[in-house]
């Protein structure tokens, strides 16, 4: 994985804790790794946080019926910070629309390691 952002708090903000200490991208594109200053770590799948998009386009798709079962091979094209409470995400598919606030990627890693938890039951 290569490092691919240091997120520092700029502000005054509510919950500096919410902010993870780092932000690494795998070489392939296909995964986000994430470590908050309270030792969790976590790592995103590209297709996860794709399903997981909540702009007005994915929300009107899941209304509508018309979203996507599967977003198989997604990747990450590019990450901008926006401002000290999020990212964007640029997937190569071309979407690009998703704002995606660390405390919602940490919740998306935490239902995900559950989920993983109790498949192996």
């Amino acid at each position: 994985m290569t490092e691919l952002l240091n997120p520092k708090p700029n502000g005054a903000i509510f919950d500096r804790t919410a902010i993870p200490e780092e932000v690494w991208l795998s070489t392939d594109r296909h995964r986000l790794r994430l470590s908050w200053c309270d030792g969790d770590r976590m790592t995103l799948g590209a297709e996860d946080m794709r399903l997981a998009c909540r702009c007005a386009w994915c929300t009107r798709a899941r209304i509508d019926g018309t979203f996507e079962a599967r977003f198989e091979g997604a990747s990450i094209a590019s990450i901008e910070l926006i401002g000290d409470y999020a990212i964007n995400i640029r997937f190569a598919d071309g979407h690009a629309r998703g704002i995606f606030p660390w405390t919602y990627l940490r919740s998306i890693g935490t239902l995900s390691k559950e989920t993983n938890a109790g498949s192996s039951k």
